[in-house]
């Protein structure tokens, strides 16, 4: 019997996925999903990760959207390559069809399957592969502004570039044996599935687009799409998002905030892209003259941050939010990002840690790549002197307070002059909000009037060990 394998990886979606196309293209398709014992370890234990759970609901989904179309799922647990070498063996399979992933550990993996097996991979993680999008000598691009210019020149993806989902899917006789699903639920706030990824871009598209260029850094009033952790594990394909920015920036009203949503696509894209240049920024930091800082060793400090109990309301809030939903609001990740290495001097690879432990959707390119920019330390970097004020930053981005009020409830009394600093209000205002700082809640664990002298001064010795 003839047929294909599809291998369903970081692609939960049956619209616009070309490698379910490739397979359809090879006759009947056994799809499979894969339980990979690499990722059996605590950050990935389904007791603890609400990013697991996402996943195992996201599949969950999509096996029903595979039933209703004449499909079964085959889901087990194993290594990629002893699984897919008994498909073949049994069911009579003569391919195998997977979309592209661009990380170290997926690169490898899929190299050594290709080695022994006929496995085929498509595109679909990104719009432009990071091969296309290289400078004029042939290099990949280090820092952003070039790279978007480059893949802005590239062809734009257009409506009918995007494959609509079949409406049946001819399909191999249920392999034996497998597994079950763990019987997770979708985190609260973020239900699974390519339907709830599609109902959310819709509606961004229709109602939040147009203004996202104003509304994405407000803390209270959440403008961003919220559309990452289905970009993650590919409930979205980045090419109808790009489709609908593209089309959304032809309306003069929604232009600005199209375009600037358009960026954030491209960024996502620019660090999967850093990523498959240059795999060692996992480990390291990109550049070499800001790889030996002396952080300081404060695992006091460090707990107090990811408790979000450091004494500096929008950090606690941010990290708060984190804890409890698993998702954090770009704006917040920035704040607190900076907070940690640069006024803690904490090493910035303990919080992109925290943050895989914690994120729905945690992904080591994005998050990699959002903590050496945030330190400083990686390509495209804010410069290692910029340094964000916790205090302004509230201030800015959450003037009235309703954010800080929401996270962190010690604090909802106090007036908003006072909010972002707590511990310069009177003894008196504080006894009327009943809150004393220091009981109630935590005195800030670091003077601030020391922060920008003690961090350029240990980011500056760094380089000049190396100069």
């Amino acid at each position: 019997m003839s047929g294909a394998v599809w291998w369903i990886r970081r692609d939960l979606r049956l619209s616009d996925n070309e490698a379910l196309q490739a397979a359809m293209a090879r006759g009947p398709v056994l799809p499979v999903f894969i339980l990979d014992p690499v990722f059996a370890s605590p950050r990935y234990d389904p007791a603890s990760s609400r990013r697991y759970a996402f996943m195992v609901a996201g599949v969950r989904a999509l096996a029903e959207d595979l039933k209703a179309r004449g499909a079964t799922l085959h889901v087990a647990r194993g290594k990629p390559l002893d699984v897919l070498r008994e498909l073949l063996a049994t069911t009579g399979a003569t391919s195998i069809h997977a979309m592209e992933d661009l990380s170290p550990y997926a690169r490898r993996r899929d190299a050594e399957i290709a080695a022994v097996l006929p496995l085929e991979l498509a595109s679909g993680v990104t719009v432009h592969h990071p091969s296309r999008v290289l400078t004029r000598q042939a290099k990949p691009y280090t820092v952003f502004t070039p790279f978007y210019r480059t893949w802005r020149s590239l062809p734009a993806p257009r409506p009918e570039d995007c494959i609509p989902a079949p409406a049946r899917i001819p399909s191999l006789p249920p392999a034996a044996g497998g597994t079950t699903l763990p019987a997770l639920e979708s985190p609260p706030g973020f239900p699974a599935g390519e339907a709830e990824a599609q109902r959310r871009l819709a509606r961004f598209l229709e109602q939040g687009i147009a203004r996202y260029d104003q509304r994405r850094d407000t803390l209270a009033e959440d403008g961003t799409s919220s559309l990452s952790p289905y970009f993650r594990f590919g409930m979205l394909s980045p090419r109808e998002a790009a489709v609908g920015a593209l089309s959304a920036m032809t309306a003069a009203a929604a232009a600005s905030g199209a375009e600037t949503w358009l960026k954030e696509l491209v960024w996502r894209e620019f660090y999967l892209a850093v990523l498959f240049h240059f795999p060692g920024v996992l480990k390291k930091a990109f550049n070499p003259s800001l790889r030996e800082i002396a952080w300081r060793d404060a695992p006091a400090d460090l707990a107090a941050w990811q408790q979000g109990m450091t004494g500096y309301p929008i950090v606690d809030a941010c990290m708060r939010q984190l804890l409890h939903t698993g998702w954090m609001h770009n704006r917040g990740r920035m704040i607190v990002a900076s907070f940690l290495a640069k006024d803690l001097l904490i090493d910035w690879q303990h919080g992109e840690a925290w943050f895989m432990d914690q994120l729905i959707d945690g992904d080591p390119a994005a998050n990699n790549g959002g903590w050496q920019w945030a330190s400083g330390v990686g390509t495209d970097a804010a410069p290692y002197f910029r340094i964000f004020n916790p205090v302004t930053q509230g201030e800015r981005f959450d003037p009235h307070g309703h954010f800080v009020r929401r996270w962190v409830p010690e604090l909802a009394e106090v007036p908003d002059r006072y909010l972002h600093a707590p511990w310069t209000m009177p003894a008196l205002t504080a006894s009327l909000c009943g809150v004393e700082i220091g009981r109630d809640y935590p005195a800030p664990i670091v003077d601030r009037a020391i922060v920008r002298e003690r961090t350029l001064a240990a980011y500056q010795a760094a380089k000049s060990r190396v100069a």
